[in-house]
């Protein structure tokens, strides 16, 4: 299996199976949030922007990235990843700046806060928040509020969906499409792709179901709500056009190309591209991937078309 990797990712996956596949959800949240930040190396260079500042209000902080001094530039909210338990700024810079430059959009990071030491629905209730508040302060940042997307990695993929469909329930506006990377959708891990790559591939399922398990610890709420299992839900009709982004080695591959299913069968303008050959999180490691630099390309295809 390791010679169908490919060959940047390759040395990395070979490295943690000489190191005895150690699962990251073994670490103290402490470690894992260091390890994220330490993994940034593998992002490569970023271009310079026009201007980076950070904004916050209702105590949610967000990082607005600017790659021009044009006006009415589209605005990209990006929602990173990190398994609920880590990621922010200083985790997903690099892409932010690559996508901001290669669409010529404004794009925005919430900052949202995280588990154990917050609960569902801390994280979703902030996003939510901070689009609404992107929405109607767009025009303050540079930005066009009428031409908005959505995208976000893993868990972020999670709460850009579940943005969308309460903005669905509950607003008079919805993102004009949405970029859902390797989406994170099951905290039962019940797919096929967790037992195939749940083990030897860096990111655990392990790793991934800690993550909804430490959410949800401390919440009323079972593993099996609806904001929570999102597979468990048929009300996608009216969503935005939808771009998937899965990888052949990741965890969550299936449940994103689940997804891309049910979006379908809604009536959702909908694709899915996999990615051979790589594993989940390949969408930062631009330095050592070319898989990723053509999904941060595609994606930022996506923003703009």
């Amino acid at each position: 299996m390791l010679n169908q990797i490919e060959l940047g990712i390759r040395e990395l996956v070979e490295g943690f199976v000489e190191a005895g596949c150690p699962c990251p959800s073994k670490q103290s949240v402490i470690q894992r949030r260091e390890g994220y930040i330490d993994s940034v190396v593998l992002a490569g260079p970023s271009p310079k922007m026009h201007e980076e500042f950070e904004d916050e209000f209702d105590g949610i902080r967000i990082k607005i990235f600017k790659p021009t001094s044009e006006k009415l530039l589209p605005l990209t909210i990006y929602f990173h990843g990190g398994c609920f338990v880590s990621g922010g700024f200083a985790t997903h810079e690099q892409q932010m700046r690559q996508l901001a430059k290669l669409s010529n959009t404004i794009v925005v990071c919430i900052r949202y806060r995280l588990a154990p030491e917050y609960h569902y629905p801390a994280a979703h209730d902030d996003v939510y928040k901070a689009s609404i508040h992107i929405h109607d302060h767009g025009y303050e940042y540079g930005g066009d509020p009428k031409r908005i997307s959505f995208v976000g990695d893993s868990a972020g993929a999670h709460l850009a969906l579940v943005t969308s469909l309460r903005l669905k329930a509950k607003s008079n506006w919805l993102p004009r499409k949405q970029v859902l990377i390797y989406p994170m959708l099951d905290p039962q891990g019940k797919s096929d792709s967790y037992s195939q790559n749940g083990k030897d591939f860096i990111i655990t399922g392990g790793m991934l179901l800690s993550g909804f398990e430490m959410y949800l610890e401390g919440s009323n709420v079972s593993n099996k709500h609806p904001e929570i299992s999102l597979l468990l839900r048929n009300d996608f009709s009216g969503l935005p056009p939808t771009y998937i982004v899965t990888a052949e080695l990741d965890p969550l591959r299936d449940e994103g190309e689940e997804l891309y299913k049910k979006l379908l069968s809604s009536g959702v303008d909908a694709y899915c591209d996999r990615y051979l050959g790589v594993i989940h999180g390949f969408f930062q490691l631009s330095a050592v991937s070319k898989s990723a630099v053509r999904c941060i390309e595609n994606v930022a295809r996506q923003i703009v078309n």
